[in-house]
């Protein structure tokens, strides 16, 4: 049996784009003589649709793509997965659905068992679970077919005790009673830096547990904060990695059954691509979906002569093209002299089109304003925070004029602790680097300037400073970015007390300082734009915290 995997890249509810797409790959399919096509998780309407499946019309819609599909899939089988209506009086209203078209017709369907609601994910909101399993018989072959988070289930999810499983269900133990000779796996899953080890070792692992090959096709592409890396693969009989699809693009591969069955696995590791390597591509496949799927072309980043800005436009000028990033340089009489050089020169190795206003100007207008209500107050963050709203004012002012989208450039650890500015630094459509710490910006600039100096180096080397006040330095109420993401990252992603991050040799009255900000800042990531999420516990939609609590 010969089997083709389609990793594409889907729009969200742009189901007629999406229909194309799977039309296009039917047809090379057949070109390739394949008997089976298989395509991602919600192929027709894209992953994640979230309240749109509240939208009758958009449910019936995508039915009626699927049966558009199914008429031509005459001498081909195809699996492509769409939501699908629940028929019972009780439960909720639809499937996650995976569909097996053959013979111009819908020959079977197959419902998603395990719903994962942790994280960025909540289908139980949505879909009713499966509870009937069966096979798909197909030109002598036995085929179990499951979705994504069905194969998942003997994972021990984020900080779950060892041993511990998320569900009580394991659809494969249903399927494999009923001696399937393969599994198919039609997957959305999301990326993350630290979890691709862990999900390919998901996949080998059921199939040296069951004794039979695995294929799965993951979603590719980046759908709002979401990036989903591709990376589909091949497993054999022995839970050795066969083959791996492309990273952070679309791919076709074409692969015999029999060869899989017969021959020795010829790809050792996961990947043999760098940390940092992933996450660059992931970064600039993020920025590149949400500018096409949204509708635009140019970028806007407020350039300060810091690192964060740098990185955030390296990336957005390789996701859009140079000539589609506008650089914005915005002094204050705090602004050193070699700040300016250095955006300057910024701009200049990555040929994006380069402008400056002097904000001091405004500055004075304001203090000027303020003046009778402040009276003799000493100047305090009130005066530092005007300027980054100045600065943001300005920035989305351009925005506004030519139709700029603009990158906030904050990262995950000024976020977290609050340092950034509501209404001025934070602006912005997407946050780029929010999902980064700062050290983990440095390892990523390094990348960056692996083969030529593309961030001058003295951007990297200088003392991080938002330049607010004269010879300000982050450390000046901030700790060492070395101590504070260590300790950002036992609270925010391994949820550890304050007591167990003492134990591990931090001081505690710093931990204590550190979670309380972090805690009084809410209010602020709340009203910040989405985040790129790179990791397993990004700020947004995959972090949902009380506004107005004490723990």
């Amino acid at each position: 049996m010969k089997i083709a995997l389609a990793q594409i890249n889907l729009h969200v509810g742009n189901i007629n784009e999406n229909t194309t797409k799977i039309v296009f790959c039917i047809k090379k399919a057949q070109q390739y003589n394949a008997d089976l096509l298989i395509l991602p998780e919600l192929t027709v309407c894209g992953y994640p649709p979230h309240d749109m499946l509240d939208y009758g019309d958009f449910v019936s819609r995508c039915q009626e793509a699927v049966e558009r599909i199914a008429r031509i899939c005459t001498d081909i089988a195809v699996i492509i997965g769409s939501p699908s209506l629940n028929p019972n009086d009780a439960g909720k209203r639809l499937f996650n659905s995976a569909y097996f078209l053959y013979g111009g017709k819908i020959e079977s369907v197959q419902h998603k068992t395990l719903l994962p609601d942790y994280d960025v994910f909540d289908e139980y909101r949505y879909f009713e679970p499966n509870t009937t399993f069966n096979v798909v018989e197909y030109k002598g072959k036995r085929i179990a077919l499951t979705i994504c988070e069905d194969l998942w289930n003997d994972h021990n999810f984020g900080n779950r005790q060892a041993g511990t499983k998320l569900y009580t269900t394991r659809p494969m133990d249903m399927l494999i009673e009923q001696n399937p000779d393969f599994i198919v796996n039609i997957s959305a899953s999301p990326f993350s830096f630290s979890g691709i080890g862990e999900k390919k070792d998901v996949f080998t692992n059921i199939s040296k547990k069951y004794g039979i090959p695995l294929f799965m096709v993951n979603q590719v592409g980046a759908n709002t904060d979401l990036i989903f890396e591709g990376g589909s693969l091949v497993v054999n009989q022995k839970g050795e990695l066969f083959d791996r699809v492309s990273w952070f693009e679309e791919d076709f591969q074409v692969y015999e059954l029999d060869e899989v069955l017969k021959t020795p696995a010829h790809v050792s590791d996961y990947t043999q691509t760098g940390i940092m390597e992933m996450v660059f591509r992931a970064l600039v496949l993020g920025i590149r979906d949400f500018f096409n799927k949204s509708g635009f072309s140019h970028a806007l980043v407020g350039l300060s002569g810091g690192l964060d800005s740098a990185v955030t436009a390296v990336l957005a000028a390789e996701a859009l093209g140079h000539e589609n990033v506008h650089a914005l340089f915005l002094p204050s009489r705090h602004t050193a002299p070699i700040s300016e050089e250095d955006a300057r020169k910024l701009a200049g190795n990555i040929n994006i089109p380069y402008s400056q206003i002097n904000i001091e100007p405004a500055a004075e207008l304001f203090g000027k304003s303020l003046k009778p209500l402040f009276e003799d107050l000493p100047e305090d963050t009130t005066e530092e925070n005007i300027q980054a709203r100045i600065r943001g004012t300005i920035l989305m002012a351009i925005s506004n004029k030519f139709g700029f989208l603009m990158l906030s450039t904050s990262n995950k650890s000024e976020t977290a602790v609050g340092y950034s500015t509501l209404y001025g630094d934070m602006n912005g459509a997407l946050s780029v680097l929010g999902d980064m710490y700062k050290t983990q910006i440095y390892e990523l600039a390094e990348y960056i300037n692996r083969n030529e100096k593309i961030i001058p180096e003295r951007i990297i080397n200088r003392p991080p400073s938002a330049e607010l006040k004269d010879n300000q330095k982050d450390t000046d109420t901030l700790p060492d970015y070395e101590i504070l993401d260590k300790i950002l990252f036992r609270y925010i992603e391994q949820h550890k007390h304050i007591n167990e991050i003492e134990e591990e040799g931090f001081d505690r009255d710093l931990v204590e300082r550190v979670v309380r900000m972090v805690n009084q800042s809410e209010y602020k990531r709340y009203q910040a734009p989405p985040v790129l999420r790179i990791s397993r516990k990004a700020f947004g939609f995959g972090r949902r915290m009380p506004l107005v609590a004490k723990f």
